[in-house]
């Protein structure tokens, strides 16, 4: 089945699919295309994971004849083109992989919007085949989120026992070899998180209720590893110890570099948002471009022309340029009547908005500077950003 029918085949009451779901042609071609080595647990090679997350470059790549899918999902193709599903270093995602496979923790540290969780679930969607065994770091997770809890029926009825234990989804990923993911860990307070010291040191998890049973010690299965995000530069963040550092590979997800990719982007999820819409995403091309510049300008406190601009306290995030073109795109499906670029100014100023009231002074800096000098310097879409000034106060 493609992936196509089987987005078709997607229940009404669920609005998207995990990745091991949503790519699921792609992990089985990849499995039995690539019949190389695999760490202890893996469900493809790590050569083949890279290929998944970065893409085949273009390269058809055949099936052999003899080789069939290896698992119990779709029949996979005689050939496919791997499409890139990460913008980013391919020597990134290599070091990451390479860090997996070395059943090493792997801490994906950036600015939020950077697809630090994008690239989470694809790693534990290609490495174990779920993504699922996530734990959300708040200043509310309890330690129970990285170990256990309990069915406090059961135990009430018949005391503590294996049946009345409630794995977390870090002691779900151990006990079956699989990565458990920990988005936004700084999120948690610092005990809470020294509750993986020794999980990852140790690679097993003390139950003392259970003391003097078999259960009492479970060990983490060959294939164990966990992947956690964190946002250094949100508000809320809590340090992790030097502890729990020392037992994470930090690697750092940059914004895009290249901003043609970036564009890319931003238009292929915008497309994906207004379709799961309901409609067809009609903005064009010259008005995405100029979007995806002001981010680019605003982000990093320079324009493409090497002006200097004033960096407002927001992210300016390739994820928040995303919202910003689907909703440009839902406008023009659902509320024809104008030029969509006449709706761009407002939908910046809700984003500047977000954190420090001094950006709104930020945005109409960078109108005043960038914007004004490219439309005197005559071109049109940015006469016409330029015109709309007034929209911004």
């Amino acid at each position: 089945m493609t992936e196509q029918a089987a987005a078709a085949s997607t229940p009404p009451n669920r609005q998207t699919l995990p990745a091991e779901e949503r790519h699921a042609t792609e992990l089985a071609f990849l499995a039995a295309y690539d019949d190389g080595a695999r760490p202890p647990g893996w469900t493809l090679t790590p050569r083949a994971v890279v290929t998944f997350i970065c893409g085949s470059g273009g390269e058809t790549l055949r099936l052999p004849a003899s080789r069939k899918a290896t698992g119990d999902g779709p029949e996979p193709p005689a050939r496919l083109v791997v499409p890139p599903k990460f913008v980013g270093e391919r020597a990134l995602v290599e070091r990451c992989v390479v860090t997996l496979a070395g059943e090493r923790g792997l801490l994906l540290v950036g600015e939020p919007g950077t697809a630090k969780s994008m690239l989470s679930e694809l790693l534990a969607a290609a490495v174990c085949g779920t993504s699922a065994l996530t734990v959300q770091g708040t200043a509310g997770t309890t330690e129970d989120a990285f170990r256990y809890g309990w069915n406090y029926a059961l135990l009430l009825a018949q005391g503590p026992s294996r049946q009345a234990l409630v794995d977390s989804p870090v002691l779900a990923a151990m006990r079956t070899g699989r990565v458990a993911r920990v988005e936004e860990i700084t999120r948690c307070l610092p005990e809470v998180q020294d509750a993986l010291v020794s999980i990852l040191s140790d690679r097993r998890l003390s139950v003392p209720e259970l003391a003097g049973t078999a259960d009492a010690l479970p060990a983490a299965a060959p294939g164990f590893s966990v992947i956690a995000t964190a946002n250094l530069r949100d508000r809320g963040v809590s340090e992790m110890s030097a502890a729990l550092k020392r037992r994470f590979n930090f690697e750092t997800v940059h914004p895009i570099a290249d901003a043609g990719a970036e564009t890319t982007l931003v238009r292929n999820q915008a497309t994906a948002v207004v379709q799961r819409a309901g409609a067809a995403f009609d903005v064009d091309d010259a008005v995405l471009d100029a979007l995806v510049t002001v981010f680019r300008d605003l982000r990093s406190g320079r324009s493409a022309e090497g002006w200097d601009v004033e960096r407002p306290g927001t992210v300016m995030s390739t994820a928040e340029a995303v919202q910003v073109a689907a909703s440009l795109g839902v406008a023009a499906a659902y509320l024809p009547g104008g030029d969509v670029l006449d709706l761009m100014p407002g939908h910046l100023l809700g984003v500047v908005r977000k954190d420090d009231p001094a950006d709104h002074a930020r945005l109409l800096g960078y109108w005043d500077g960038p914007v004004r000098r490219r439309a005197e310097d005559g071109s049109a879409m940015w006469r016409r950003l330029w015109d709309m000034r007034e929209d911004l106060r």
